[in-house]
């Protein structure tokens, strides 16, 4: 590990790995920040299962950030530190309820600092669940690339694929699956033909997010193994029998609509998977003066470098609301 890296964390006042009991699963989670009193961003990763960019290895790789907010970082369980074969025993409100033990047990520490939460894709379905759940708890939110409904199989995927080069034997099979029969196979096909052929999950075009320099620290974390490691990309979340037939039918317009606290939406300008047009569409429909989008030029539904950019500069502005 570098001296500088070293050097981050002893200057941080918060800086520790708690374990902590969520949904009844024992979870550690990591809490640092340059001192006790700063606003706390809880992290719901994306996947489900993917914890990238912001991880419980990550501790002192964030100086921007641990600079303004005590940042907690949770592998959520099925992947990272805390790996487990998840199987068909959880849910998405499985996770939800996770989310829900793990801002009490925050709050429980530091009881009167502001809870910002930040989730990204998949964990946009747990901020807004959460959200709408115990809002009254949470002070802001703020999600790049949030899931509302029709994950997937939205017109927006068919039309751009047809658009591509995509052969016309593949985009025929893909014509045929729908949430209700998709197989692994299927979905396989379906999510390759769009990182492949669009700028859906990657814009091909914008400068990329520095994902190298965040896989090194990784690998020199003074908190992961290399299991923990190498359970970023291949864990128990893959066990799952809920969560992915529960998402490709989810529908949170309603919970979307609802919302009770400033809720900031960013999206990749390409982003089909979560369509950006569809999103925006819905949110201006709801006329729901707490709901603020952005759409982040050059972007797809992985943020690059435009996106990461945009991420830090709506959160550091959050406080000034408060």
């Amino acid at each position: 590990m570098k001296k500088s890296r070293k050097q981050i964390i002893k200057e941080n006042e918060i800086s520790k790995m708690y374990e902590f009991s969520l949904g009844n699963m024992p979870q550690k989670v990591l809490i640092e920040g340059k001192n006790k009193d700063l606003p706390i961003v809880i992290n719901l990763h994306g996947g489900p299962g993917t914890p990238i960019p912001f991880s419980a290895g990550c501790r002192g790789l964030f100086p921007m950030f641990t600079e303004h907010f005590l940042m907690v970082y949770w592998d959520q369980l099925g992947c990272g530190i805390n790996n487990y074969d998840l199987k068909d025993q959880f849910t998405i409100d499985s996770f939800v309820e996770m989310t829900t033990d793990l801002i009490s047990e925050v709050k429980k520490i530091f009881p009167s600092n502001k809870i910002i939460l930040f989730g990204m894709s998949w964990g946009s379905v747990l901020t807004l669940k959460t959200v709408h759940r115990i809002g009254e708890t949470i002070d802001a939110a703020i999600v790049w690339g949030q899931v509302l409904h029709k994950l997937l199989f939205n017109d927006e995927v068919l039309e751009t694929l047809e658009k591509s080069a995509l052969p016309e034997k593949k985009m025929h099979r893909i014509r045929a699956i729908t949430p209700d029969n998709a197989s692994d196979k299927d979905m396989q096909l379906l999510t390759g033909s769009i990182r492949k052929y669009t700028d859906g999950y990657t814009n091909k075009k914008g400068p990329k997010a520095p994902v190298g320099a965040i896989i090194r620290g990784l690998l020199t974390s003074p908190d992961y193994k290399f299991k923990d490691f190498k359970a970023i990309m291949i864990n128990g979340t893959s066990t799952s029998t809920c969560l992915w037939a529960e998402l490709l039918k989810i529908d949170l317009r309603e919970e979307l609509s609802q919302v009770s606290i400033p809720y900031y939406i960013l999206q990749g300008d390409t982003d089909i998977v979560t369509s950006t047009s569809d999103i925006m569409e819905q949110a201006a429909s709801m006329g729901n003066p707490h709901l603020n989008c952005r759409v982040i030029p050059d972007s797809g539904h992985i943020p690059g470098k435009e996106g990461m950019d945009a991420i830090w500069e709506t959160l550091i502005q959050i406080p000034a609301t408060f």
